[in-house]
């Protein structure tokens, strides 16, 4: 008899995130934003894929892109972050009125951030890609590519804050719902844009980028018109949505740091690339590639991390302050069995997973190699993200981002720049293996501090704790 899919995926009116045991719900509240993580992702391999087959110049620029758009979006994550914890710790502390307040001026301060950002992006990407230094024939490919990109940020900042206040309240699997039917029509149009069948013309990179806002905007218009009739998860009220000041500094105390901690990891990439940049064009779409290696692989953590960041902030709302901390350490553990074992798959496997991507020898060889050098520590990962999903959901979000900050600007960029000069692409990619593990060990000890009480917690109840600062 065939399982039926109801078992895996529940709504969150058939768990409580507050009580009970740690690993049904989290499996629960995880497992759809696994889902939704890989369909996302399937965007990026969508026109990978495409674009490889288009041309090798055009894989590069999109090496060089990719980065540009983790940096775009990094800088509106940061409110997007805040709005899922203050949800989550106020579902927690059941003051539904206030989750739906804090989530309408999450939406409100996103779509304001999300115009400027992407006015300015617009103007500057071209200066910005030109200093990674791409060669003459790719630039102006990867150029015209985030210039479309950049026009269509508020429908890809709205995305996230949908994807993000949903999974605040507890739901993550209508989000997973939208995103599966955008992505099945952004892989029909990716082909048809790029190449231009039908009465389409060859548009080439830029078709893959007009597919990909088109597919994201219409995904935010489903997503809104769900949080505004309020049928699934937290509602959003079209009155509470005009940005209020005051307001808008609680969600810069706490989103602020995971817009440094997102905006640092696009930072550090970019500043990889412009490393790798140095090197041949085989050696930065092998690098392109790798990286989209890693965004599939790496899912189950980034989706256990979010659904920790949910369980603590809900916990921490309810002042379970024990339980918010047992959920991380579960999941770390469990993130870096499943990890450890992708690792081993990857090394054994790393040429024909590059080859699904390009026929291009050299590039196979090369990110291949890559893919061996970084398998290892796969694992660690796993761990890292966990603690830091724990500190977020705590409302730590300074604490999440200074692990993050410290593992890519203190020690992969410092050792990718060493070891290259004399170890070419391979110091770049020992610096990944390094850096991942001592991430963990950082995550760890910090974690054991046990410091798990947040300043930012609604409950009236627990309102008078406050952190001393040098926790922080």
């Amino acid at each position: 008899m065939a399982p039926d899919p109801r078992d895996l995926f529940k709504s969150r009116d058939e768990f409580d995130l507050t009580s009970g045991d740690v690993g049904p719900p989290l499996l629960y509240l995880s497992l759809p934003i696994v889902v939704t993580n890989l369909l996302q992702t399937a965007y990026n391999l969508a026109d990978t894929f495409w674009i490889g087959q288009y041309s090798t110049e055009a894989l590069a620029a999109i090496s060089f892109a990719f980065p540009m758009v983790f940096l775009i979006i990094s800088l509106g994550m940061g409110l997007a972050v805040a709005g899922s914890i203050l949800v989550a710790q106020y579902t927690g502390a059941d003051e539904g009125a206030e989750a739906e307040y804090a989530a309408s001026q999450t939406v409100g301060f996103a779509a304001l951030v999300s115009v400027v950002v992407g006015a300015v992006a617009y103007f500057s990407v071209g200066d910005v890609l030109a200093l990674l230094g791409p060669e003459p024939d790719v630039l102006p490919l990867a150029t015209a590519y985030m210039e479309i990109i950049s026009l269509g940020i508020f429908f890809m900042f709205g995305f996230l804050v949908f994807i993000s206040l949903m999974r605040g309240y507890g739901d993550t699997i209508t989000p997973m719902l939208v995103m599966l039917g955008s992505v099945v029509l952004n892989i029909i149009l990716d082909p048809i844009l790029i190449f231009g069948w039908g009465p389409f013309p060859q548009w080439g990179i830029e078709g893959a980028a007009i597919a990909t806002i088109f597919t994201r905007g219409l995904a935010l218009v489903v997503g809104l018109w769900i949080m505004v009739s309020g049928r699934r998860g937290v509602r959003i009220r079209p009155r509470d949505v005009v940005p209020d000041p005051a307001y808008g500094r609680r969600l810069l105390r706490i989103g602020v740091p995971a817009s440094v901690e997102g905006t640092g990891q696009a930072v550090a990439i970019n500043l990889l690339m412009f490393i790798v940049g140095t090197f041949s064009t085989p050696v930065v779409a092998a690098f392109g590639i790798g990286v989209r290696v890693f965004s599939v692989i790496f899912l189950p953590a980034i989706a256990v991390a979010r659904g920790v960041e949910t369980m603590a902030g809900q916990n921490i709302g309810a002042g379970n302050y024990d339980r918010a901390a047992l959920t991380a350490g579960v999941a770390a553990r469990t993130t870096f069995v499943v990890l450890a074992a992708a690792g081993v798959v990857t090394y054994l496997f790393a040429d024909p997973i590059v080859g699904l991507f390009t026929d291009d020898a050299e590039v196979i060889e090369v990110g291949a190699t890559f893919l061996r050098y970084v398998a290892p520590s796969f694992g660690f990962i796993g761990i890292m993200r966990s603690y830091n999903g724990g500190f977020r959901g705590a409302g730590k979000t300074l604490t999440a981002a200074a692990i993050a900050v410290t593992m890519l600007g203190g020690i992969r960029l410092p050792i990718a720049w060493v070891a290259s000069g004399p170890m070419g692409p391979a110091g770049v990619w020992i610096s990944f293996l390094i850096s991942n593990v001592l991430g963990a060990v950082i995550a760890y000890l910090w974690y054991r501090r046990g410091t798990w009480r947040s300043s930012e917690t609604p409950d009236p109840r627990v309102a008078d704790v406050v952190d001393d600062p040098a926790d922080d």
